[in-house]
């Protein structure tokens, strides 16, 4: 059976805000786990309105608070944004808080503009030193040694499970040399999911973390009782991404009737080839759907991203994959 997780973005909605959207984050994670949900992820975004992540490690801690059992972490930690001792300050306190249910995914890209990279104090040229940063986090998550004169506390022997994330070859190559988890992002970067994973698989090199290879395939999925319905909750995300195009950073909106009278032409190509991979529809459509996916990519996990406007109806989204992935998986 194929893992389930979820990536959420604590998207902010129209009439509502940023304190919604995380107590809503948090409501999704207590129901994910009586579901049977993996792990639940939230992303690091900056000067972004409608999402309220920004300040990832706190909304961690905040989810991590208001669950039990389900693991909770990083889709990711933009590192380049970040000192590694910091970041492993951070998730070291978060793991003696909740021992053996946080994670840590690391990415390279810094998860917004050049202008808000300069408020961050950080250069773009911060990410040529990724993969040293990860292998510094990695560092200070080891056991301390005796006379070591910089230890991130209290991250120390924490071992906290780093992921590398990607939505290029790049980060499958770290993640296969470093012997690490790989979560693709094929829910916005679709062309280059299959070379990655082939990539990560052929250099992928056991480690003390990992014995083989473990990729996880990032994918939009909306789920409701009737595949209408489903495509009319869809024209939520369908809308954010072409708000991305056009220079937009609004809040989630409601659903549409009919979603092209919302789009041009060309918005219309630009969004179906970024949303290529998404699957909508009932719990048949899904079943189907994932069933193909994960023969296709062999993926351990789908890291499942369902945006959706309305609350109740994005509990019944993932209440309804939950129930397709299982039938798909043979339960």
């Amino acid at each position: 059976m194929t893992a389930i997780s979820i990536l959420d973005l604590a998207r902010v909605r129209e009439g509502s805000d940023a304190r919604g959207a995380l107590e809503q984050a948090r409501d999704v994670a207590a129901h994910a786990e009586t579901w049977g949900y993996t792990r639940f992820w939230v992303a690091e975004h900056h000067n972004m309105p409608g999402i309220a992540s920004a300040a990832t490690s706190v909304v961690i801690g905040f989810v991590a608070g208001g669950t039990k059992t389900i693991r909770v972490g990083a889709g990711g930690i933009m590192l380049p944004n970040h000192s590694p001792m910091v970041i492993a300050e951070q998730f070291g306190t978060l793991a003696q808080l909740y021992p053996g249910r946080i994670d840590l995914g690391l990415g390279r890209a810094p998860g917004t503009d050049q202008l808000t990279l300069q408020a961050l104090r950080r250069g773009p040229e911060a990410a040529e030193h990724f993969p040293q940063d990860v292998l510094e986090v990695q560092h200070y998550f080891a056991p301390a040694q005796a006379n070591q004169r910089i230890q991130a506390v209290p991250a120390a022997g924490m071992e906290v499970p780093l992921w590398i994330l990607g939505s290029s070859n790049f980060g499958a190559m770290l993640a296969g040399e470093l012997g690490l988890p790989y979560a693709f992002a094929s829910h916005f970067a679709p062309d280059f999911l299959s070379p990655a994973l082939q990539i990560y698989r052929e250099r992928f090199k056991p480690s003390a973390q990992l014995a083989k290879p473990y990729a996880a395939v990032g994918v939009n999925i909306i789920a409701a009782e009737s595949d209408d319905e489903a495509r009319r909750l869809a024209t939520t995300q369908q809308m954010s991404i072409i708000n991305i195009f056009r220079g937009v950073r609004g809040l989630s909106q409601p659903p549409i009737d009919d979603i092209e009278t919302y789009w041009s032409a060309t918005e219309k190509v630009q969004a179906q080839r970024w949303l290529a991979r998404s699957i909508v529809g009932t719990p048949a459509t899904i079943s189907a759907g994932v069933r193909d996916l994960v023969a296709e990519t062999e993926a351990d996990e789908l890291i499942i991203v369902s945006d959706v406007y309305d609350h109740a109806a994005r509990l019944r989204s993932f209440e309804l994959i939950a129930e397709a992935v299982g039938t798909s998986s043979g339960g």
